[in-house]
């Protein structure tokens, strides 16, 4: 053969490779897209699972933090009731005025002896009394003393107590010296005499009557009691069926964590102390992050899923863990399946594609046909396979086309209908699921087509919602994913649609929503005991400020803010003497300032509760005024708008309620007042809300209980 006819044929040959090349390069690109969604599938779904465990594993924490809380509440309300007695103040206030000389207090042997009952009675129903021991032998040597109730004068001296109380040493010496000076104390876990871990608290007792000394204590109660299984108890979560599941109490100590709890494994209170710069240490991550959701490390080293909470006003975080292998067991395994199912899926793709193509492009036209249906032999057993695999998730999944009609549907989604797959296929939602759900479905499956008809990109249409249906007990929630499926030939654009009934988690959700409500009630009805003049103040606040946010049309996240805020914002009055709180007039200067700055002490207190919404800052910042003036100087659009709205409240309910000493503001009047201060130390919108809804919307009858003298309020 020539030079010139070798030169022809491989220019010839030339444009044929180009072309295997160029499919070559395609299918490999195809190929590894394909992978890449698969491992991009995977992992979306293990993220969205981890999601549903921080869900989870918060609520847990949310109920038993509460727990704790009510717990400690529970020791301090017993001391208050001791504090509060009034034969027991009286006994102060009598030692204090003979500056602690016992000698001149009336018939003090017959006080002191009723003190001393009155703690022992207390300290056997309260718990705050050494632990029963058995086989006890009588002795004359007298037993260390490890937990008890006791009182102490204005100088730090011991009073009375009862025969257990161990002697006012150390921790408990420097809590009374807190106590002494107006401040609740707390003496944190530790080793008692005993050897057992105790907790104290202190009380300050303030005199029946006292015009100079404001806050400071005539003397303190202490309690000592053994931390046991009342506490402990209360870190199991009822109905919990996780064998890994933990909760525990940590604290730090210096550069350590400490365990204040027992821990599964066997070890008790207070033995287990790990660096708190261990590599990966779940105890240590909750003591930084209180709130947070992270996988770490427990203190025997397995791998766990951890969420915490802070326990409020204590230097304790409650940690809820469980082991990763349990946690992520059942979606690691099944994930694993449907990434493996997926790679051979690609494959098997992949090589029914090359061998088409071979064979079509060697064989005649009859041939290649032939090796078409073999093709949709093949492709149709994938798709059984893909049907096998959808069947084994425990979610419902279905294909639903522009008509509404199902083209595809798994077991799951079938048996929650009462039909087969096969009666399910070509039957309308409506007939399926009911109108109401088809109805929301649909809507969502058509902005979804449509979006996808305009520029082809499933990313891009895609859309994840969550509906709800039903009411009350039968509510149900449901979270779906609509993902565009393109059409051929022989089938029309359809939707894809993954359904996960989300209703227990919604409902446990709304369990810790009540419970934080009926926290809240239970704080305002506290300080309304306290003062009586103006009782329901906070509520009547909360209710004005949330009718004013949502005549302004602010989102729902604001209006909660503003009614929690307004319910939480009279909460610092607690530390106000109940004389400054019940006088009727002629308050003196720092009289003013104390129950003028009662607010910021309110969010003080409140500073580490982790509130939806900005909750904290919106009491802080309800002093501020427009212009700049307030308190922490904030001015204008600086100030929380929250807190402007609880600002322009809070004034308006203080004029048109009425207390014992003047009678109430009318509303006309109020409104007024309101005008004249808008712009210099009110906001001018939410002050038109108000007088828009006093006058447009029933706000004038609706609140026209608000001038009813204290003593018919609410009749």
């Amino acid at each position: 053969m020539s030079e010139e006819t070798e030169g022809t044929a491989e220019a010839a040959r030339r444009p044929i490779n180009l072309k295997v090349i160029g499919v070559a390069v395609a299918l490999v690109a195809i190929i590894a897209g394909a992978v890449y969604g698969a491992f991009r599938f995977v992992e979306d779904e293990r993220a969205r699972n981890l999601q549903a465990w921080q869900v989870r594993l918060g609520i847990v924490a949310d109920s038993r933090s509460a727990a704790v809380n009510e717990w400690i509440e529970q020791n301090y309300a017993t001391l208050r009731e001791l504090a509060e007695n009034a034969s027991l103040q009286l006994y102060m206030t009598e030692l204090a005025l003979a500056e602690g000389d016992a000698d001149e207090i009336t018939d003090e042997a017959a006080q002191a002896s009723y003190l001393r009952n009155l703690l022992v009675a207390t300290a056997e129903r309260a718990g705050f009394k050494p632990p029963a021991t058995a086989g006890e032998i009588d002795a004359n040597v007298e037993p260390v003393g490890t937990a008890g109730l006791g009182l102490v004068d204005a100088s730090g001296r011991p009073i009375v107590s009862t025969p257990s109380m161990p002697p006012l040493t150390g921790k408990i010496r420097t809590a009374a010296a807190r106590a002494l000076e107006g401040e609740p104390a707390f003496i944190d876990i530790h080793m008692g005499p005993s050897n057992l871990p105790t907790i104290g608290f202190v009380l300050p007792v303030f005199a029946v009557q006292d015009d100079s000394e404001g806050a400071q204590g005539i003397g303190a109660v202490v309690g000592l009691r053994i931390v046991d299984r009342n506490l402990f108890e209360r870190l199991q979560q009822p109905g919990a069926v996780e064998e890994t599941a933990e909760t525990l109490l940590v604290r730090t100590a210096g550069g350590t964590v400490e365990y204040l709890s027992p821990l599964a494994d066997g070890t008790p209170t207070l033995k287990r102390a790990l660096a708190a710069d261990t590599p990966d240490l779940a105890a240590a991550y909750a003591l930084e992050k209180p709130g947070g959701f992270a996988i770490k490390r427990d203190y025997a080293g397995t791998e766990v899923l951890v969420s915490s909470r802070p326990v409020a006003n204590l230097p304790w975080v409650l940690v809820r863990k469980i082991s990763r292998a349990e946690a992520l067991a059942e979606t690691d395994t099944r994930l694993q399946t449907l990434l493996v199912v997926f790679i051979l899926i690609i494959v098997g793709v992949t090589v029914t594609i090359v061998a088409v193509w071979r064979h079509g492009s060697s064989l005649r036209a009859t041939q290649a046909a032939e090796n078409f249906r073999v093709a949709a032999e093949r492709m149709g057993n994938l798709s059984k396979f893909m049907r096998v695999v959808t069947n084994s998730q425990p979610t419902h999944i279905v294909a639903v086309a522009g008509d509404t009609k199902y083209t595809f549907a798994n077991e799951p989604a079938a048996r929650d209908a009462g039909i087969t797959t096969d009666d399910m296929l070509g039957k309308t939602m409506a007939a399926v699921v009911g109108p109401v759900k088809a109805k929301a479905y649909a809507e969502v499956n058509d902005r979804v087509l449509k979006t996808f008809a305009e520029d082809e990109d499933v990313d891009t249409a895609r859309e994840s919602q969550f509906h709800t249906f039903g009411e009350g007990e039968d509510v149900e929630v449901i979270r779906s994913d609509h993902i565009p499926l393109r059409g051929d030939r022989d089938h029309p654009p359809a939707v894809l649609m993954v359904l996960d009934d989300m209703t227990e988690l919604t409902r446990e959700r709304r369990r810790s929503e009540q419970m934080l409500r009926q926290l809240i009630d239970t704080l305002v009805s506290v300080v309304d005991r306290r003062d009586p003049f103006s009782a329901d103040h906070s509520s009547r606040v909360a209710e004005v400020a949330r009718c004013i946010a949502e005549e302004m049309d602010l989102p729902a996240l604001e209006v909660r803010t503003v009614d929690i805020a307004g319910s939480l914002m009279s909460l610092g009055k607690i530390f106000v003497p109940p004389e400054v709180l019940t006088k009727d007039g002629d308050l003196t200067p720092e009289e003013r300032q104390m129950l003028a700055g009662s607010h910021l002490v309110s969010a003080d207190l409140l500073e580490r509760v982790p509130f939806e919404g900005p909750v904290v800052d919106t009491i802080r910042q309800m002093g501020e005024t427009w212009d700049g003036t307030g308190p922490l100087e904030l001015a204008g659009e600086d100030i929380l708008r929250t807190a402007r709205i609880l600002a322009v409240t809070n004034a308006f309910v203080a004029m048109t309620s009425a207390r014992a000493y003047r009678d109430a503001m009318t509303f006309e009047r109020a409104s007024e007042v309101l005008l004249g201060d808008a712009g210099t130390r009110f906001d001018r919108k939410p002050v038109s809300a108000l007088i828009n809804y006093l006058e447009n919307r029933g706000g004038m009858d609706r609140w026209a209980h608000f001038r009813q003298p204290p003593e018919t309020a609410g009749t």
